[in-house]
């Protein structure tokens, strides 16, 4: 069906679901003090609108809203019709503290009151 459709109705179409599934997403990949909108997200990478994607490699952060979800190392880039697809050579999960080294023990104090 969308084959018999004219040139100018399918990209006007094309354009008006890009922007309906840029609204639905909060995820955003930070980089330099610059934020840009997640359009998809796989296990591999991410795809950035085409106009707004820059030239991102090395370590980025990507958040879900004010969250940080994980810390990722862009290794490759390439065009996908209008998205610019990078992909993760690392992808870490981000934690709220930070990783003990020791073991802690499931009937230790979790405060020591003063007297």
């Amino acid at each position: 069906m969308l084959e018999s459709l004219p040139q100018s109705i399918w990209n006007e179409l094309h354009a008006a679901q890009s922007k309906a599934a840029a609204k639905k997403t909060r995820l955003r990949v930070e980089v330099n003090g610059k934020s840009y909108r997640i359009e998809r997200m796989t296990n591999s990478g991410f795809a950035l609108d085409l106009e707004d994607a820059p030239k991102l490699r090395g370590l980025v952060d990507v958040f879900d809203g004010g969250r940080h979800i994980s810390q990722c190392l862009i290794v490759a880039a390439a065009e996908d019709g209008k998205q610019m697809v990078y992909e993760f050579k690392r992808n870490t999960a981000a934690s709220d503290g930070a990783p003990l080294d020791f073991e802690r023990k499931k009937d230790a104090p979790i405060a020591l009151l003063g007297r």
